[in-house]
């Protein structure tokens, strides 16, 4: 009887990603095909967060928020998280800097890998900042990066969070991000 081993599996590339028909993220090599299209309060709050984040850092040309755009971490990982803020970005085709925040709203699918991979991924990553959402229980996450580890700083559901230490000065207002769902 033969012992399979990790080892043998096929490992892909960016180059192998581009060809792909459907959503798919790449992480270590392995293909994850993504859910079909989150439920309605999930893109309902992301929305909220772009709307709240980008209005924030209205009077700064160095950074953008993007929603649901690929990051090329390298040729064996690509991550398209649901909301990021990056500044002094070049990428036209992909997110090629790490970003300064990275919201993950959560799906039921999704609770493993935002929890556990994509957390390790975006802290060995240096990702400034990490939240996740979650639209069934009106709550948000945040993990700040400290050394090489994100610790929780805060879990909100009413208020304005600050963040500090950014290119560009940016809030959300978690108040009017799930006002609507309440």
């Amino acid at each position: 009887m033969h012992t399979f081993r990790v080892s043998e599996l096929p490992s892909y590339t960016y180059a192998d990603f581009q060809l792909w028909k459907g959503d798919w993220e790449l992480i270590e090599g392995i293909p994850y095909a993504m859910t079909p299209s989150p439920a309605i309060r999930h893109q309902g709050v992301a929305s909220k967060i772009v709307s709240s984040l980008d209005s924030s850092i209205e009077g700064c040309a160095k950074c953008l928020v993007l929603h649901e755009q690929d990051w090329k971490i390298n040729e064996a990982t690509i991550l398209r998280p649901d909301v990021v803020l990056v500044c002094d970005e070049p990428g036209d085709a992909y997110i090629t800097r790490r970003p300064e925040i990275i919201f993950e709203v959560i799906s039921h699918s999704s609770i493993k890998m935002d929890e556990q991979i994509k957390f390790r991924i975006y802290a060995d990553e240096k990702v400034p900042y990490y939240i996740i959402v979650y639209p069934d229980a009106l709550k948000a996450s945040v993990f700040k990066l400290k050394g090489e580890h994100f610790i929780n700083i805060a879990d909100l559901t009413h208020e304005n969070l600050d963040f500090d230490g950014l290119p560009c000065q940016a809030s959300v207002d978690f108040e009017a991000v799930f006002k609507r769902f309440r």
